[in-house]
């Protein structure tokens, strides 16, 4: 760091040549000595000429300069704005009014350390540099300076606080000390004070502020945005149509600033023009044709663009007789669609797949069915005659697999979707109750209690999870886990590095690198009493949302927010309380709680600011919460969320705060048996594309539509399936 003891005392020496004189032990006057002759000066100015009372002695900085300009003007007796050897030698006399032993030096010494260009005399500009009087300027339009960059190119951020003798640059984000940092990819200050950050990502993006070293008053800020070239994904990517019946095709994209939408058939553009049949919807992110016929068929382009690039993808579509088996055809059925686009749902009965369109059970895994490798029960039978299965969690592994675990077996279930069976049982240590998917490192992470007191709790991680064998289980060196949090990937940001663990009587987080299973660092919560309760993250201006725990005798504490730049806590998040979750895109951070009436609405800029959109009054508290991307706005996200104790499904557009309810879904399933399970209101939605979403009554499943906001149907005889995974197209 440039910022060190070496470049503050650089700067109180002036110039360079002039540093020597510190240890230069044959001269009389040595720079300590010096600088005590400049203090007896002052002090005697400041005897002599008193400055009069009033704003100006307010601030010691203009008060200062105030009695350095008329120490000067005493001594410069010609009034020639130049002190010469002769006009000092004649004021050396003064000397002897002061009871102050001077240390061998004297008036003329000023000459010898403070005349800069060598020509005998001392300006005041000289003499204002010899006694550190700093005149710093930041011209008016430079107070607030505006920094675009792409992401991952390298970017300056230079400080245009002026002035000589100007103290080194003292750098801050959220109000952190940047300089006594030791960051990865802010480490270089340069000659000029500069803050260089390398290979800029999105967490990046935000206000960054300097000043020069105690003159905090006098400062600049940076904005930083940062511009992504657009990631899209089209659905489906193929797709075969009888004729007369209605074909959609969506595209969705993600960049900054956000990306405008077209679409090419076989290379030409595509317009409403074309067809009566054909509409363009959510502003051009699904092209919709309502009648389809041969001549539709076609490779669809759907283009993105920002002004940092572009990106583009195809939606084939096929217009064919359903007797036809054409080449196509025959492949787009055997690419697996069949088996995919199903909520697979484990309940008290086994696994139950379930296909939303048609509303039918596609496949039930009974709990006697075999597990294939190793041809035990899927659910062994218990003390109890009934054979009854019970789970805890379930993650999808890139959309090949479903890993879920089994609490009171101590193992977790593999399960192929393609071939839709259990395939096999990994061993875990006793009583796994959380799993969650490292998508960047494709791996498992296992959070084991130990019994249902937690005393033993445990965090292991199974590798290479999407090869579905041959996998590994690693213990980690962590001990006394509570929780644990990865953040999530999206389009724009598709590798994570760190994820966080946590024991909730602990007011700390702590980081872990991914790859290595290692403790990097721990972010202390303690001066904000906070013990951790639950995590969210959004990319746009890398903050962490963290609820804190409350204690049943107070009102829940506001959330706090950490900077993953700096790796520290920024302070609340405003008064906001409750569980965080933020939208696929990190665009949007609803809070609620289930215990609270409240719901807020958040949504973070461009440019890296959170910015409060409303706060909502709810019938009831919120147990589960789904996003949902909008079917007639384009970039933008509805909210469905089940409530704590009513049979109803909370609906809220985020972009207008218009809100619905759907009600008579029944009530929810009755009181687990055991801890681990997952909320009895769980919500579950069906991807990117998806329009189902699934939440589980006390012995059905209900599914709504989620384009028409509406009730789909119910599937009964499904007891307690409160643990639910969603697969797309395999």
């Amino acid at each position: 760091m440039h910022l060190s003891f070496v470049i503050l005392t650089t700067a109180l020496c002036g110039k360079c040549h002039e540093c020597p004189h510190f240890t230069d032990e044959g001269d009389p006057c040595t720079m300590a000595a010096y600088a005590h002759l400049k203090k007896v000066l002052l002090a005697l100015q400041t005897h002599r000429k008193p400055l009069p009372k009033g704003g100006s002695n307010q601030d010691p900085l203009p008060q200062k300069r105030l009695l350095v300009e008329s120490l000067f003007k005493d001594l410069d007796a010609d009034e020639s704005g130049h002190l010469s050897g002769s006009e000092l030698a004649q004021h050396g006399t003064q000397e002897q009014e002061l009871d102050e032993d001077l240390l061998g030096c004297s008036l003329g010494d000023l000459l010898r350390f403070d005349d800069y260009n060598s020509d005998g005399s001392l300006t005041l500009r000289e003499f204002y540099t010899a006694f550190q009087v700093l005149q710093l300027s930041l011209a008016p339009e430079e107070r607030v300076r505006v920094t675009t960059v792409t992401v991952g190119l390298s970017t300056v951020l230079t400080c245009a606080v002026r002035g000589d003798l100007r103290p080194p640059i003292v750098w801050k984000r959220n109000g952190l000390t940047l300089n006594f940092l030791d960051l990865e990819d802010i480490n270089d200050f340069g000659e000029d004070d500069s803050l260089y950050i390398t290979k800029v990502t999105t967490v990046h993006m935000g206000n960054y502020t300097c000043h020069a070293l105690g003159h905090e008053e006098l400062f600049q800020t940076h904005v930083l945005q940062v511009n992504v070239p657009p990631v899209i994904r089209v659905y489906p990517e193929s797709q075969a149509q009888e004729p007369g019946v209605a074909a959609s095709l969506r595209c969705h994209a993600e960049g900054i600033p956000m990306p405008r939408i077209s679409w090419l058939k076989n290379g030409m553009n595509v317009s409403t023009q074309m067809s009566k049949q054909l509409s363009l919807l959510a502003n051009g992110s699904e092209l919709r044709i309502g009648s389809v016929r041969y001549e539709d068929t076609g490779a669809y382009t759907c283009i993105a663009k920002n002004d940092v690039g572009v990106d583009e993808d195809i939606s084939s579509l096929f217009i064919e007789d359903s007797a036809r088996k054409t080449l196509a055809n025959i492949l787009w059925r055997e690419e697996g669609l069949s088996v995919g686009n199903m909520f697979y749902v484990f309940a008290d009965d086994g696994i139950v797949v379930v296909h939303p369109g048609d509303c039918e059970i596609q496949r039930h895994l009974k709990p006697t069915e075999k597990i294939f490798m190793s041809y035990e029960d899927i659910c062994p039978q218990g003390e109890e005659s009934s054979q009854s299965c019970q789970w805890a969690s379930a993650v999808n592994v890139r959309n090949r697999y479903i890993y879920v675990a089994q609490p009171t077996l101590s193992r977790v279930l593999v399960v192929d979707v393609q071939a839709q069976k259990v395939l096999q049982s990994i061993g875990v240590d006793p009583l796994p109750a959380k799993l969650s998917y490292d998508k960047s490192h494709d791996q498992v992470w296992v959070l084991s209690w130990g019994d249902v007191h937690k005393s033993q709790p445990s965090l292991q991680v199974i590798t290479e999870a999407s090869t579905g064998q041959g996998q590994h289980l690693i213990h980690t060196p962590f001990a006394g886990v509570d929780d644990f949090f990865i953040p999530p990937t999206n389009l724009i940001i598709n590798h994570i590095r760190f994820g966080f663990i946590f024991n909730k009587s602990a007011p700390a987080i702590h980081k872990v690198d991914l790859e290595t299973l290692m403790l990097l660092k721990s972010i202390s919560l303690q001066s904000h009493g906070c013990l951790p309760q639950a995590m969210a993250h959004t990319h746009l201006g890398g903050y962490f949302f963290i609820q804190c725990q409350q204690s049943h005798a107070t009102p829940a504490a506001p959330q706090l927010l950490v900077d993953s730049v700096t790796d520290s806590v920024v302070g609340p998040n405003g008064d906001i309380a409750g569980i965080p979750h933020t939208s696929p895109d990190g665009r949007f951070v609803v809070s609620a709680a289930a215990n609270s009436p409240q719901l807020h609405v958040q949504e973070i800029s461009r440019w890296g600011e959170i910015q409060p959109l409303y706060g909502l009054r709810v019938p009831q508290g919120i147990s589960g919460l789904a996003f949902q991307r909008s079917f007639t706005e384009g970039n933008q996200y509805s909210v469905y969320a089940t409530l704590e104790t009513e049979p109803s499904l909370l609906f809220l557009e985020l972009s207008t705060g218009k809100t619905g309810l759907l009600t008579d879904l029944k009530a929810p399933p009755e009181g687990p048996a055991w801890p681990w399970a997952e909320p009895l209101r769980v919500l579950r939605d069906s991807g990117l594309f998806g329009q189902y979403l699934l939440t589980p009554a006390q012995e059905s499943l209900f599914l709504i539509n989620g384009r028409q906001n509406a009730l789909q149907c119910e599937v009964s005889g499904i007891k307690r399936g409160t643990t639910v995974v969603w697969v797309g197209e395999v």
